[in-house]
């Protein structure tokens, strides 16, 4: 048995929970995103707010297409798929198909990233919706544009907590990162769930 593999053994089951540092690390995370709640609300109350108030540009009825936005959420929704295999594969104490999932994940945020950006340039360049044509435009890019930028520091950090693990290996240190990233990324996902829902499908509906 090699040293990586006894010291794999030594872990425990949950090792992000393993020690004191560790469970306060997620505890301190889980009120992050607290805030991060409020923040989002906060947003989401402005576009509602908003949501009718296009002068004379665009709306979301003559706007918005969902079948790209049904195949970005696809996207989105199967990336927390991932990450939850990610985090069973750290249980299990497998780092190969841990980091397998966690690369998969970051792809598919990419592509949900590609996606968006085409959205946006789509809009600015094809139907003259920028951010200051209305309240309404305002509002939409702050909410979406938000949140995009939240998928992008997903990836960032993810990408970085892969590099981390293949330097150090999975520890009672590493595994609680791995933990809150995974958090992070399911609550980016359940925040774009309501965005779907409140600016695509009602935006649509009229």
């Amino acid at each position: 048995m090699s040293h990586a593999e006894a010291h794999l053994d030594k872990l425990p089951p949950e090792p992000e929970k393993a020690t004191l540092e560790g469970r306060n690390k997620v505890l301190g995370f889980w009120l992050f995103l607290g805030g991060e709640t409020v923040l989002f609300g906060t947003l989401f109350a402005t576009f509602i707010a908003l949501r009718n108030s296009t002068l004379d540009g665009p709306s979301g009825v003559e706007l918005f297409s969902l079948s790209i936005t049904a195949i970005a959420t696809f996207i989105l929704l199967t990336s927390s798929l991932t990450s939850v295999f990610a985090i069973q594969a750290m249980h299990h104490k497998n780092i190969k198909n841990m980091l397998i999932w966690l690369g998969v994940t970051v792809v598919l945020g990419l592509g949900f990233l590609g996606l968006e950006i085409f959205e946006f340039w789509e809009y600015v360049n094809h139907e003259s919706f920028g951010f200051t044509t209305s309240a309404f435009s305002s509002s939409f890019y702050a909410l979406v544009g938000f949140h995009g930028a939240h998928v992008a520091l997903g990836v960032l950090w993810i990408s970085l907590l892969m590099i981390q693990i293949k330097k150090k290996g999975l520890t009672t240190v590493t595994a609680p990162k791995i933990y809150v990233a995974s958090l992070y990324w399911h609550f980016i996902d359940v925040v774009w769930v309501f965005i779907f829902t409140i600016v695509y499908l009602m935006g649509k509906v009229g």
